[in-house]
């Protein structure tokens, strides 16, 4: 992504689910009155659209989980009540799961490497890449929207937490998957608020 958005001048802004493919938009030709095609011609993936901006498969979105910086949280938000009504609570939470799979991984003896982002293809891995992915364009935003982002991102999170695990289960054999989703869930805890009973 620092690669991408040093030759495009701008971080590129997420497009789609990213279900089935991870797709960026940039409008950085544009800006810069060059000529899209010159600039599609040194990225992989790039390809210009009728209207000069540039959509950008990227084959490894899970790269990004590498590049991902903590955010400033906003205003503290109620802790209480503790049910999913509450987005302070959905947050934290979120938060706590990321941090508790990090710890319990070490427990367990998954390894910290070789990270294989390539590996991060289920369908709720790449919703919390495509969330994630939009760190950077908000970052210089006049209007980040925080508070809505750090609820999507959560929400992301535990549905992975919950149906892409982590973590091996019973006697399944520690796979080089569980390294790369416990690094999903250190990006995760990064950017996510903790509470302070944590």
């Amino acid at each position: 992504m620092r690669r991408l958005a040093a030759l495009l001048g701008e971080p590129p802004v997420p497009e789609g689910t990213w279900a089935e493919e991870a797709v960026y938009l940039s409008a950085a030709a544009l800006r810069r009155r060059v000529d899209p095609r010159e600039l599609a011609g040194r990225i992989p993936g790039a390809s210009v659209l009728p209207n000069g901006m540039l959509r950008i498969v990227v084959e490894r979105p899970g790269e990004l989980v590498e590049e991902v910086e903590p955010v400033r949280p906003p205003d503290e938000w109620p802790d209480l009540p503790r049910t999913w009504d509450n987005p302070g609570f959905v947050v934290r939470y979120g938060h706590v799961r990321a941090c508790w799979t990090e710890r319990w991984a070490r427990d367990l003896g998954v390894p910290e490497g070789p990270f294989l982002p390539e590996l991060l293809d289920h369908p709720l891995d790449r919703k919390v890449l495509r969330v994630l992915a939009e760190l950077p364009a908000r970052r210089l935003s006049r209007d980040p929207a925080w508070e809505s982002y750090l609820v999507r991102l959560a929400l992301a999170y535990h549905d992975a937490f919950e149906c892409a695990p982590a973590l091996p289960k019973g006697d399944e054999a520690i796979k080089p998957l569980h390294t790369a989703r416990v690094r999903l869930a250190g990006a995760v805890s990064k950017v996510l608020p903790g509470p302070g009973w944590l």
